[in-house]
């Protein structure tokens, strides 16, 4: 592949890529603010110390974008889980940071009779649910941007009902605010601690964590069904007419070689009379399938004219001719229905793969993000339309995909979610995480494979 082409793909990947996995999260932040779920971060970009972002005063949320543009993130408050073993201490420990507004980890873990490991796993867990948050010393040279937590934690900021900022209704102007770092004593720690998991996607219940985890696959669904329908309506889509005149003629074909060009009128083939595309596409494949030479009899210009197809002793896989197009726009019912059918195209396409007996079958037509950037920059030369339509069929890819029961995509989550709701008691995050692990084998020989199909598709041409 040519500098230039190989920079457009790149582009065109990243830009496609980033755009639908943003939008994926998306869909996830609004879903879970909208069950008042704590988001601390959503940003374009894979995560990275280096980075552009800005504080919302409604949502307390980080938004930004990072050098890494691969896709994008969102961090919802208690969907890393909590250790089982840490929970009893849980209360003890926000209460301690309460207390003193500003806490050492090695004080936590003096205090509690802990190890320094355990005060700070319990630390890190109070403040991945936004209940407190890491201090960073620049007097220690430490910053935010560090690979390793800092060795304090201290308050939020809180108004006169324990809001903090990424709470809705907060409201910081009321008497009775107090300042992050400083001590905000509590009568009840274990009970203000569980209102503070009721605020997070932990201390939800089944029906609004599901809806959160459905929420970023169906963003990419309906924005691909959207751009389909619209399509199909607004701009139309390209038909062939059953007719004898060539459309196209391939570049390099072997019909381009006989001197056949877009516009001709074939009236027989290999003496096989065409008065149709239906009975031109028959006679075509009648003459290739002897692998000689024949003749072709078309119309230019009001003239007959015969050419010899060349052949080479050799039975060719194509002549090279397309047929003759015209655009047909649907109505809106009509381009909707079709829409709904390429998305159980896509779903039963995205079933087979986990389907052991069609797994490898599947895999065969498979792509990797080499493949869909390829695609991406094709498309893009051939006008918006096309790109748009292109960026609609891999979104609708990533949505069914994201749907599929296997753990750590959302429909894995579900199915998790699910068998918790079954057993009525939570999976610890240890067997989570050892699901976790097979599932993210299973893709990674997937992406192997579909990564090959790529490679020898580029090699070949």
């Amino acid at each position: 592949m040519p500098l230039m082409g190989v920079v457009s793909a790149v582009f065109w990947g990243v830009v496609v890529l980033s755009l639908l996995v943003f939008l994926h999260e998306g869909g996830h932040f609004l879903a879970a603010r909208a069950c008042g779920m704590r988001v601390t971060e959503f940003y374009l970009g894979m995560p990275c110390r280096h980075h552009l972002a800005r504080k919302s005063r409604t949502y307390g949320t980080e938004f930004g974008v990072t050098p890494i543009l691969l896709g994008g993130y969102t961090r919802i408050c208690g969907m890393e889980g909590t250790h089982d073993e840490l929970l009893p201490a849980l209360p003890a420990c926000f209460g301690m940071v309460q207390r003193e507004g500003r806490v050492l980890a090695t004080d936590v873990a003096a205090e509690l009779g802990v190890d320094a490991d355990r005060a700070y796993d319990m630390l890190a867990t109070l403040a991945d649910w936004a209940a407190i948050r890491p201090y960073y010393d620049a007097e220690k040279g430490e910053a935010p941007s560090q690979a390793t937590l800092p060795e304090a934690f201290e308050t939020l900021r809180r108004d006169a009902n324990m809001l903090t900022e990424y709470d809705r209704g907060h409201d910081f102007s009321l008497p009775g605010t107090t300042e992050a770092g400083a001590p905000r004593p509590l009568e009840d720690p274990a009970k203000a601690l569980e209102c503070e998991k009721s605020r997070t996607y932990l201390g939800k219940g089944f029906l609004k964590r599901v809806f959160t985890l459905l929420a970023g696959p169906l963003v990419n669904v309906v924005l691909a069904f959207l751009v389909v329908t619209a399509s199909l309506s607004l701009v139309g889509v390209e038909v062939a007419v059953n007719s004898n005149r060539l459309g196209a003629v391939t570049r390099g074909s072997a019909a381009q070689a006989a001197g056949l060009r877009a516009g001709d009128v074939v009236t027989s083939v290999g003496g096989r009379s065409c008065g149709d595309w239906n009975t031109l596409a028959s006679a075509i494949d009648a003459a290739l399938k002897t692998g000689e030479d024949f003749k072709v009899t078309y119309e230019r210009g009001g003239s007959s004219h015969e050419a010899v197809v060349r052949t080479g002793g050799k039975r060719l896989g194509a002549l090279g001719v397309e047929a003759l197009t015209r655009r047909v726009r649907l109505s809106l019912a009509d381009a909707a229905y079709s829409a709904v059918r390429y998305g159980q195209e896509v779903a039963g396409f995205a079933v087979r793969l986990i389907m052991p007996q069609h797994t490898m079958e599947t895999l065969g037509s498979a792509s990797s993000v080499v493949g869909i950037s390829a695609a991406a920059s094709q498309a893009a030369s051939s006008g918006v339309n096309d790109l748009l339509l292109f960026i609609a069929m891999v979104s609708m890819s990533l949505g069914f995909m994201n749907l599929l029961p296997i753990p750590p995509l959302d429909g894995g989550k579900i199915l998790i979610e699910i068998v918790q709701l079954v057993i009525r008691r939570q999976l610890s995050v240890r067997v989570q995480a050892y699901i976790s692990y097979v599932g993210l084998a299973f893709f990674l020989f997937i992406f192997v494979f579909a990564l090959k199909n790529d490679v020898v598709r580029l090699v070949l041409g």
